[in-house]
């Protein structure tokens, strides 16, 4: 069997043994009889079990950006990647909907790897180097949100002082919003949410709110 077939059938054993029992009560020796091999090829690819920790979250990390971007078409080859166009809450197009298939990318790729979306969330809780992975990550998509949210609210007609200091949290808050979400729509036995649900239901509590502030009406304690 090729290498790559073989390391591949490791990995898939090892996510399903990590996202069952965490780092550290993983076994190698369970996670090399799910894989069909013995545990001594697994060290001998992957060399340890901190080192197939990692390759876990590399890989599971890097298949997540993949279908996010992918969403949004920011990985296009004809350059047609993320530009503004609609203004939050116009039902327009551009940014708005660019988010909007990022965000049906994103928890339609956590609900058809639930196993992947679990070491990815847990691993941070795990210290050094998992942490710093996962910080890897939730950057890269952060990075995508925040571009996407600050074209729109540019071109919305905002100051660059709002779009500098606004957006960037916002772009956090959707992030970290967009993770809770998926934990709770996987964790769901009944009623299980649709990806497309999951992502209107972020695109409700984010993108109508930064369409008001945009307009200039936001909230104030002393109201």
């Amino acid at each position: 069997m090729p290498r790559e077939v073989r390391e591949r059938q490791m990995l898939d054993a090892a996510v399903a043994g990590f996202a069952r029992h965490g780092y550290q009560a993983a076994s190698m020796d369970d996670i090399a009889e799910e894989a069909g091999v013995s545990k001594p090829l697994v060290y001998l690819y992957l060399k340890s079990k901190e080192d197939l920790f990692t390759a876990c979250i590399r890989r599971e990390r890097a298949a997540l950006v993949e279908a996010v971007r992918g969403g949004t078409g920011a990985d296009r080859a004809d350059g047609d990647g993320p530009r503004a166009g609609g203004v939050p809450g116009s039902g327009g197009s551009g940014a708005e909907q660019q988010l909007w298939r990022g965000l049906c990318a994103f928890f339609a790729h956590t609900a058809a790897r639930p196993e992947g979306w679990s070491v990815l969330h847990r691993a941070h809780t795990q210290g050094e180097p998992f942490a710093r992975e996962v910080a890897g990550l939730r950057a890269e998509i952060t990075e995508l949100v925040t571009l996407l949210l600050g074209r729109a609210a540019v071109d919305a007609g905002c100051d660059e002082e709002f779009a500098e200091r606004e957006v960037s949290g916002l772009a956090h808050a959707m992030v970290g919003a967009a993770e809770s979400l998926a934990v709770w729509a996987n964790s769901r036995t009944d009623a299980v949410p649709s990806p497309k649900e999951t992502a209107a239901t972020l695109m409700n509590f984010c993108w109508t709110g930064l369409g008001q502030m945009i307009k200039g009406a936001r909230w104030s304690p002393h109201r």
